[in-house]
């Protein structure tokens, strides 16, 4: 189990530095307008990433 949360934390590490990385001007402007969102959009953003990743994770398990 613990070997398995480490290669899905070094999988999203991968993801979440290929945009900086491959495009570092467009993650820039992403997250410029990311940072003018109200707390409820982000609140928002957030609660569905966490329903999406349970529903993923609920349906390949």
């Amino acid at each position: 189990m613990e070997k398995t949360l480490l290669l899905a934390f070094a999988l999203m590490l991968v993801i979440e530095g290929f945009l900086p990385f491959v495009a570092p001007k467009v993650w820039r402007e992403t997250f410029r307008r990311v940072t003018e969102l109200t707390d409820g959009q982000i609140r928002f953003l957030g609660l569905s990433s966490l329903l999406l990743g349970v529903i993923i994770f609920t349906v390949l398990r």
